[in-house]
């Protein structure tokens, strides 16, 4: 796998940037590659961590390799749809991907499973053969996620707009998407039926956002069931593959990814941002500068007191919490996915329907009853992956927990947090494993090795202060905070990411398209897909 790009150490900077990108997240990188390639700009993105990418990233270990944030990806597999075109345009079309098959998500409640089949027709069939009593709720909840998807184009294309244009035309925009995003989920799935297992059923892909029925904007559950409707896909060589294709289109234009460099501020002269100081002191300057650290980050640690606009970010935090903190349970066997029998098919495991009252005991008590396990097989969802590792298999548990568990090791470094915190790990790892060997009896004594990361493990690598996965909490309220778009009071600075825009990698990946459209003051979208068809 080729290494992406230089470490801080060894970094001396040749000549002049245009742009400094703060984090090489799905959002940062992208943003650089959009800006190298449709305004020629020599950009410089900033990564704390020794390794790119951010959530996009692998890890090795005993002869194993996981990816810790990339499931899956929705549409990528379908030529001509613009998550594909997005992708090949920033990769240079060296990304490339396999299809997950006919059953991208199956949804475990208690003894019951149920399939979430790839194509629009295939699941609305699927669902009708499952829930015969309940066709209609069905297709209204079809029906209603369409009309989000609808509403999102205007709604998001409303944040690129210049401010004038935006204080006339956002809120006319915004007004049909913010009508379905204020309510919940679980709302929306109390008036469509009172079949309790359908409700758990539809809302089974809650975890790709981390928010139960009863917290959950219905928009971002239903952009994220139509993200996957048509089909997933996993990218071939694993997903280091993203960074790895994506930093070359920086590169070309004279750019740079820099790594093991953490930016302790953002410097400021006469109300406008003119670069970064590091924090062993250097500085490097520029004539803009965009964050893909996060809200949070941003407003708390790199933006100064008194900087113009970190107040307003601020107070959305006041108001807005962050997203779920999570375990994950890093497993590898010396067999492979075919000797297995391993699916492509990711796993949600529910103990009963009551999702919200589930989720609600558990992050009251360790000790109450996992609420949710996502099970996940890379190696069976990526090709080259017996060519790299041959003879073994990779799997992924991954459930919600509570940062306050894990609060007392904060202070403690990496590896080095104590039997105590090993033992919490521990008995956490067993009961993970307990889920997994039940759905897949298979695995049961095959078992090589497994590592528990925690939400303190997500503090120490991505650096977000609660261990959070997915930026800021996808409430209701989320939508309607003014402060979450790239366009900043502070002139030069930029926001870009998941919180520009929603959750994951695709969110993140749209949210570089809206900062870059902001930036330059152009429809990027428009242009993306003219340069595709000239292509």
């Amino acid at each position: 796998m080729p290494e992406v790009g230089v470490l801080y150490k060894q970094w001396e900077p040749d000549g002049a940037f245009d742009a400094i990108v703060i984090g090489s997240g799905m959002g940062g990188l992208a943003t650089a590659a959009l800006l190298a390639q449709h305004a020629d700009k020599r950009v410089l993105v900033l990564e704390r961590h020794t390794v790119a990418g951010g959530f996009t990233h692998v890890f090795r270990r005993k002869g194993y390799e996981w990816d810790v944030g990339v499931h899956y990806i929705g549409g990528v597999h379908r030529q001509g749809s613009f998550l594909r075109t997005l992708f090949d345009h920033i990769s240079g079309g060296e990304l490339q991907w396999e299809p997950m098959g006919d059953v991208v998500d199956t949804v475990i409640v208690g003894n019951r499973r149920v399939e979430y089949l790839a194509g629009r027709e295939a699941w609305r069939q699927r669902m009708h053969e499952e829930f015969p009593d309940d066709t209609a709720p069905i297709d209204r909840y079809m029906e209603l996620a369409d009309e989000v998807t609808q509403r999102t184009r205007s709604f998001f294309a409303s944040k690129a707009l210049p401010s004038p244009t935006a204080a006339v035309a956002g809120p006319f925009m915004r007004r049909g998407f913010l009508r379905l995003s204020d309510r919940t989920l679980g709302e929306v799935l109390v008036e469509l039926t009172e079949n309790r297992m359908l409700k758990a059923v539809l809302a089974g892909q809650f975890g790709d956002h981390g928010m139960p029925p009863g917290q959950a904007s219905f928009a971002i559950h239903a952009m994220i069931f139509r993200h996957y409707l048509g089909g997933g896909a996993y990218p071939v060589g694993g997903s280091s593959r993203i960074a790895a294709t994506v930093a070359p289109q920086i590169e070309a234009a004279g750019g740079q990814v820099v790594l093991g460099a953490e930016v302790g501020s953002v410097l400021i002269e006469d109300g406008r941002a003119v670069g970064v100081e590091l924090t062993d002191g250097r500085t490097v300057r520029a004539q803009l500068v965009i964050s893909d650290a996060g809200v949070p980050n941003t407003a708390l640690k790199l933006l100064p007191d008194g900087a113009p606009g970190r107040d307003r970010l601020i107070a959305t935090l006041d108001r807005i919490g962050r997203s779920a903190s999570h375990i994950c349970l890093y497993v590898g066997t010396r067999h492979t996915a075919e000797e297995l029998g391993l699916e492509k098919s990711n796993l949600w495991v529910y103990p009963n329907e009551d999702q919200d009252a589930a989720v609600e005991r558990y992050l009251a008590d360790p000790e109450a009853p996992v609420p949710l396990a996502y099970i996940s097989f890379p190696s069976a969802k990526d090709p080259d992956f017996t060519r790299r590792f041959p003879g073994r298999a990779t799997i992924e548990v991954v459930s919600l927990a509570n940062y306050d568990w894990f609060a007392p090791w904060e202070g403690r470094p990496w590896q080095k947090r104590g039997e105590d915190y090993n033992e919490l790990k521990a008995r956490l790892s067993e009961r993970l494993l307990e889920i997994l060997v039940q759905q897949v009896p298979q695995l049961d004594g095959k078992i090589d090795y497994h590592e528990l990361s925690t939400p303190i493990s997500t503090r120490h690598f991505a650096d977000y202060d609660r261990g959070e996965i997915y930026g800021l909490e996808h409430s209701p309220a989320r939508f309607r905070e003014p402060a979450l778009q790239p366009r900043t009071p502070l002139k030069s600075f930029y926001l870009t990411g998941q919180d520009v825009c929603t959750a994951g990698v695709a969110g993140a990946l749209f949210g570089a398209v809206v900062a870059t459209s902001a930036i330059l003051g152009r429809n990027v979208i428009s242009e993306i897909r003219t340069a595709a068809r000239a292509g």
